[in-house]
């Protein structure tokens, strides 16, 4: 009958743990490994991260360099391609003005969220007035020809 608690390892997977300091008979006596003098044969030596033996690290030859903007407004982005998309899917409708809180409501975009339209790969179809913040001119110039508006917010 077999049972959990007749389970053992396997014969010569579990190897006996090497005892350090324990006399020169043994093969690690004395400095157990760990060679003569030096900060790795002292006790509670510990590297530091990037410690590169002294030399100067690395993270500290390599000059600063880059800047980043905190004032950097984001912008929610749209194609156009993704408007006709959502109006394909019934996820919005045609006939009133996209604005911001109309996509807000239908769960699209964040509340507080700056949008800006891009024009699509495909022909848009539909004439809109939409209103949003910023439009490309490729975007502003395929609203205009489908017969739409754009309105700035």
């Amino acid at each position: 009958m077999q049972s959990l608690k007749y389970l053992t390892p396997k014969k010569g997977s579990k190897k006996k743990k090497l005892r350090l300091g324990r006399g020169q008979g043994s093969g690690k006596g004395g400095t157990c490994g760990r060679g003569h003098k030096g900060a790795k044969s002292r006790s509670g030596f510990s590297k530091k991260v990037g410690f590169e033996g002294g030399q100067m690290p690395i993270q500290r030859r390599i000059p600063k360099f880059g800047f980043r903007s905190y004032n950097k407004k984001k912008y929610f982005v749209i194609s156009l391609d993704t408007l006709q998309k959502w109006i394909n899917d019934k996820k919005i409708s045609n006939e009133n003005i996209i604005t911001k809180s109309v996509l807000y409501e239908k769960k699209l975009i964040k509340k507080n969220s700056i949008i800006k339209i891009l024009s699509g790969k495909n022909k848009f179809c539909y004439s809109l007035k939409i209103k949003a913040s910023k439009f490309s001119k490729k975007a502003l110039f395929v609203i205009n020809k489908s017969g739409g508006k754009a309105l700035f917010e």
